[in-house]
């Protein structure tokens, strides 16, 4: 059986500014998915329009990774908050989680991820949070805070039912709260914030894997190794089925 190919949407190198730290993030998420048995193939929306066609045809699973906030637009506000919106890549994400939902393949959301999930769904975004974004990535220590795992929820499933609060890292400022989560999608982590609670993992309910997480996994070194487990459990719904 062949190791399940796995489109990873990222950040733009090539646009103005210092490309190391992209090229170091960009990475991470291809470490991630190379861990748990995956091959990564990754893609900003400097692709052209044959390169996207022929990865949405191959991909076995689809990564939406950190980055850019994304235009209040696509949930039908203004801006109140948002900095640094990316349209084009809105685009291309948008058009690769059409592809991945059209073949019924499993959808793994990491920060940006888990919000671009929940606005494509339907929901929609607090465009700022203060006290949830430490240093620029990859300067240390990393901000943290306590998440609690929703019991019943495939998260908690896949951590084995994990019920003691996870510490993760923080490298966001907007985010999901309840009232704005997506029609069909239910909350599978939690954290509280100066503006509330906020829901720091998502899901979509049935056998497929839609799942999002608002921490950074990738990020091993300010990550609990439980979160190991997501990389394993989204690599395994990838893998392509003997026939």
């Amino acid at each position: 059986m062949r190791a399940p190919l796995i489109l990873i949407t990222v950040a733009d190198h090539d646009e103005p500014g210092d490309a190391a730290p992209i090229h170091l993030i960009n990475a991470r998420y291809a470490d991630g998915v190379r861990r748990a048995g995956g091959i990564p193939i990754l893609m900003s929306a400097n692709a052209s329009e044959d390169q996207r066609a022929t990865a949405f045809h191959i991909m076995d699973g689809l990564l939406l990774s950190g980055g850019a906030d994304i235009d209040p637009a696509r949930y039908h506000e203004s801006v109140d908050g948002a900095v640094n919106v990316e349209p084009a890549r809105d685009a291309l994400e948008w058009a690769a989680l059409d592809a991945a939902d059209r073949r019924g393949i499993p959808v793994f959301g990491i920060c940006r991820g888990l919000q671009f999930l929940n606005v494509h769904r339907g929901g929609s975004l607090l465009q700022h949070v203060e006290g949830q974004v430490g240093a620029a990535y990859p300067a240390t220590p990393a901000l943290s805070h306590p998440i609690t795992v929703q019991p019943g929820t495939t998260l908690a499933q896949i951590l084995g039912d994990q019920r003691s609060p996870l510490v993760v890292n923080s490298y966001h400022h907007q985010a999901v709260s309840p009232e704005r989560l997506a029609p069909g999608l239910r909350a599978s982590a939690l954290t509280d914030s100066p503006r509330g609670t906020l829901v720091e993992g998502l899901e979509e309910p049935g056998e497929r894997f839609v799942l999002g997480v608002q921490c950074h996994p990738e990020r091993t070194e300010s990550s609990p190794a439980d979160l190991e487990l997501v990389w394993s459990a989204f690599i395994s719904a990838a893998r392509p089925r003997q026939i």
